[in-house]
């Protein structure tokens, strides 16, 4: 059953939570997140932009064999809010075959880039065939590189079970938000947290 808003977190008992990156794959970054869930068991959820599946298709494949989800978060990037409908649809189209090639399926969620929706983009995701997500997390802006420990701490505030976490992984330096996801995660396995996917997260909630 899709909601026609953005899903931020989702209601479980069940401690775990969904870490989830924007705009990669990056073949620097991206191999340093699949290392840090390694070592904890944990899944994670890359929200792929398709141009940078072109580029680098390699380290998306290395993600999807990892166990990782693989969302889709349009082809260019673009305010979607501002495009024609016929526009909107060929960005998360494109995606898509990019996506259903590299994994054999096609993607379950979409974020829309910088959360811009309107009723009509949020109908498209759902017509085709997405959940459209959101984070808990947004204050941390780990784009912006604000510092390692801002993105830390105001991550923390906002974890709790059900919660759908933000950081990137591509456009940029992103040397912050690997150093506080590394933090991050070992804090909470210690708190016995399990990372989950977001189509698991979701699945979780429909059997609670």
């Amino acid at each position: 059953m899709f909601q026609f808003k953005l899903v931020d977190k989702v209601p479980i008992s069940k401690k775990a939570v969904a870490f989830t990156f924007d705009d990669g794959p990056d073949p620097l970054y991206t191999r340093q997140l699949l290392d840090i869930f390694r070592k904890v068991n944990g899944r994670a959820t890359f929200f792929m932009i398709g141009q940078q599946i072109d580029a680098y298709e390699d380290i998306a494949a290395e993600v999807y064999a990892a166990g990782h989800e693989i969302g889709n978060h349009t082809y260019t990037h673009p305010d979607l809010t501002k495009l024609t409908p016929e526009e909107a649809r060929a960005e998360l189209q494109l995606t898509n075959e990019r996506i259903r090639q590299l994994t054999g399926a096609f993607a379950s969620n979409f974020r829309p880039p910088f959360f811009a929706v309107n009723h009509y983009v949020l109908a498209l995701a759902a017509e085709l065939g997405y959940q459209s997500i959101g984070c808990v997390n947004g204050e941390a802006r780990d784009w912006e590189q604000p510092g390692t420990d801002f993105i830390i701490e105001q991550t923390r505030r906002s974890v709790e079970n059900g919660s759908i976490l933000i950081f990137h992984d591509g456009y940029g330096s992103r040397s912050q938000t690997i150093e506080a996801v590394r933090i991050l995660v070992k804090e909470l396995a210690a708190e016995g947290y399990q990372f989950v996917t977001v189509r698991e997260l979701l699945s979780l909630a429909e059997h609670a």
